[in-house]
């Protein structure tokens, strides 16, 4: 049984800067290794967000001293930089912890990844390039891509990353009793049109569809009550990323005012309650713009994988794979596609590929399931994503004809159209 959602109109919004059009007084097309956090110029006080939102302690200059309990340390003085102790937290100083002069910090954060990692199915290499060579051109990449204000926390960063995307997947694919893949493909498919109209950032299109999988699965939901669940994770998902929010009516009107405002409130502390008020989610995107960017990778791969991406996000099967697996397959199909040599030689697809933990076998899969979504995309009744990726912005990736023969590359008979 199958769920037809009303069309959406699309009107123009001016109170916000899409991260997919190109700054006014430009004809180039944007990059597609730009952050979607980054907002044009014509908007001011939004600010540019961190990959990880928190508070972010800042970094002492050099001339300036530390003033702890009554005593004065300066930081020229290298005796008196001491490591903080691990139980300080928020800014507040318990006390110095013991300085360690025979082994670094850095090595502390590089053990603790390390013993994660050896945790996971993962080949050799990637051990033996985390504590240096990938280090570092992650450094680089998240610096490159805006993603953090600060380079010294860029590794940080992707050790949590790394660690908490296992929370990320669900156990498996099926779907509750009345649901069907193709009721929740339409109902997908109908979110990234109302995504479009708000001009929301990517990452809230990609969580507002992960708190989808897992609310249907802990949420007793009626096929009557299928789209206003879909608004209420969107429209969770903005209050988690967005600066700016619809009303509640827009909501509303958007589902032709089938759902009252009240339906709609209840529907939210439904599925907060349900979901235990977790919302984290780590985005595949991300793991994407810094692969990518570690490959050097052009801008039409970029776009095409980010286009292979956002189609993943239809199937149902790719709910119990890792976000780096899935931007790891996703560019892996693109260069196929493409059939584009690497620009600076295959070292920088292997430190990039090191990052995509997991069986050759489970990449394979999920190529596979991206390469037959993109080859029927053009005929599928949910288009949203193939219209949105065959603009000039995007470079008409959506419309490349070596997409429909995309199943053959990997030994799978093309779908007829």
């Amino acid at each position: 049984m199958t769920v037809l959602m009303p069309r959406v109109q699309i009107h123009a919004h001016t109170s916000r800067s899409s991260p997919t059009q190109p700054v006014c007084g430009s004809d180039h097309p944007p990059s597609p290794l730009s952050h979607p956090y980054q907002q044009s110029t014509d908007a001011p006080h939004i600010h540019k967000r961190k990959l990880i939102q928190g508070h972010v302690h800042q970094q002492p200059k050099p001339t300036e001293e530390w003033v702890l309990g009554g005593n004065t340390a300066s930081v020229n003085d290298p005796e008196q930089v001491r490591r903080l102790p691990i139980s300080a937290e928020d800014g507040i100083i318990m006390d110095y912890a013991p300085q360690d002069e025979s082994m670094p910090s850095d090595v502390y954060e590089e053990e603790a990844l390390l013993k994660c990692l050896n945790r996971l199915p993962g080949p050799p290499s990637l051990r033996e390039l985390m504590p240096g060579l990938l280090r570092r051109e992650v450094e680089v990449a998240i610096s490159k891509l805006g993603l953090l204000y600060d380079k010294t926390y860029a590794w940080d960063i992707f050790s949590d990353m790394m660690r908490s995307q296992l929370l990320c997947t669900l156990p498996n694919a099926d779907l509750p009793k009345h649901f069907s893949d193709t009721s929740r493909a339409i109902l997908v498919d109908w979110l990234i049109q109302v995504h479009e109209v708000f001009q929301f950032s990517e990452e809230t299109l990609y969580l507002a569809v992960h708190l989808l999988n897992r609310a249907l699965r802990l949420i007793k939901v009626s096929i009557s009550g299928l789209q206003l669940l879909g608004v209420v994770c969107l429209f969770l998902a903005a209050k988690k990323e967005e600066c700016l929010l619809p009303e509640v009516s827009e909501l509303c009107y958007l589902m032709e005012n089938a759902y009252s405002k009240k339906q709609l409130l209840r529907m939210e502390r439904r599925v907060l309650t349900g979901l235990k008020f977790d919302l984290y989610h780590c985005p595949p995107l991300h793991f994407l713009l810094i692969s990518a960017s570690i490959a050097r990778c052009s801008n039409k791969v970029v776009w095409m994988a980010r286009y292979l991406l956002e189609l993943s996000l239809l199937e149902g099967q790719c709910v119990v794979y890792l976000p780096a697996q899935l931007a790891g397959a996703a560019l892996l199909l693109a260069r196929r596609i493409l059939q584009e040599a690497p620009s600076d030689g295959e070292m920088a697809w292997c430190i990039a590929g090191s990052i995509h933990i997991g069986s050759e076998a489970a990449l394979l899969s999920i190529m596979q399931i991206m390469a037959v979504a993109a080859a029927r995309a053009h005929a599928r009744e949910t288009r949203a994503t193939y219209i949105k990726f065959s603009t000039i912005q995007t470079l008409h990736v959506s419309m490349h004809p070596a997409l429909k023969a995309a199943p053959g590359l990997l030994g799978l008979s093309c779908p007829q159209t």
